[in-house]
């Protein structure tokens, strides 16, 4: 089949990848505009546009698909994206994580007599976290089962009939980086499967989303990096991991901003004593134990400003001061 395919990160490129290896052909890609990144800030192309150039693959950039846009160098980016893609022999477009609404006349090329439409990747069981951060918002409000969902595209943010879906356990020590690599893999198998379906003539069973349970993944804020210790044991746990890698869960520390990357809620009786919200109660092998509004956590890995991830215990014992002075501060 000949593939149109629409992303940007990573998540993205795991499906580009599976869809060229199963042998159907992209031909041509939509991306994201350049970024400046890295401490050079240079500007960086992403995973998709690298690997469409590397395969010979078409890009269009356009900051917009709306050819409504009020800015004319934004319209005309629109207007050309348009004329290119109807211009364009294809059966099917695949939307992964793009990062641009398309806009109804965009679906409706992909819909023209002759073509099965648009299809999306989405990394939840829908309608359970339409939007933006699925995989994040998931392990922050402590779900223990996600999964992926191929989904025919509408006008509507994530309400499209679902085609096929599958899901996983979210492991109690999961983060939001081996979260995404084991959805965006999962993802990847199912939009081949999707495709493969399509190429041998078989119809696609379409579900409709419940009505019920519909919940939206919020675009993650950096605001919502620092940690309120006041939560319990559990909701911080669950923050700390969701924000690991983007944007990092951080506190302070006796005057020192450090971000914490991974944590677990031990189990009763490990440590016996207790202290004011935020204090430091004692170490573990190479971890901390801090009191929380309710429980206690163990802190694993730490990181200052400027330098490594390494063991919280040794992190917080390079301060100089004393376990019995040291003490996190709540947000705000």
């Amino acid at each position: 089949m000949k593939i149109v395919f629409a992303g940007t990160p990573e998540f993205a490129a795991e499906a580009m990848r599976a869809i060229h290896a199963a042998g159907h052909e992209i031909v041509l890609a939509f991306t994201q505009p350049d970024r400046r990144a890295g401490r050079g800030m240079h500007l960086q192309a992403s995973p998709v546009k690298e690997f469409a150039l590397e395969n010979n693959i078409p890009v269009l950039q356009p900051e917009t698909l709306r050819c409504t846009s009020a800015d004319p160098q934004k319209k005309a980016q629109a207007e050309e994206a348009y004329e290119h893609l109807s211009s364009t022999e294809f059966d099917a477009m695949v939307v992964v994580a793009y990062g641009l609404i398309l806009p109804q006349e965009i679906l409706d090329i992909s819909e023209r007599p002759g073509r099965f439409g648009s299809f999306n990747i989405h990394a939840s069981l829908l309608p359970r976290w339409r939007g933006a951060a699925p995989i994040q918002r998931a392990i922050e409000a402590g779900d223990v089962k996600t999964g992926v969902c191929i989904m025919q595209m509408n006008a509507g943010l994530d309400t499209g009939d679902v085609v096929l879906d599958a899901e996983i356990v979210i492991a109690r020590d999961e983060t939001s980086a081996s979260l995404h690599d084991r959805l965006a893999q999962l993802g990847a198998d199912l939009i081949v499967k999707t495709l493969d379906t399509l190429q041998q003539g078989n119809d696609l069973i379409r579900a409709p989303q419940l009505n019920e349970g519909i919940t939206y993944a919020e675009k993650i804020l950096k605001s919502e990096a620092e940690i309120d210790w006041s939560l319990s044991a559990t909701e911080i746990d669950q923050r700390i991991r969701a924000f690991n890698p983007f944007p990092g869960a951080t506190s302070q520390v006796n005057g020192l901003v450090v971000k914490l990357w991974d944590s677990r809620v031990p189990e009763m009786g490990v440590i016996g004593s207790t202290g004011s919200v935020g204090d430091v109660l004692g170490f573990s092998c190479d971890g901390v134990y801090i009191q929380c509004g309710e429980g206690i956590l163990e802190v694993m890995h730490m990181q200052k400003p400027g330098g490594k991830k390494i063991d919280a215990k040794t992190c917080l014992q390079s301060i100089g001061v004393g376990q019995k002075q040291l003490h996190f501060l709540s947000k705000g």
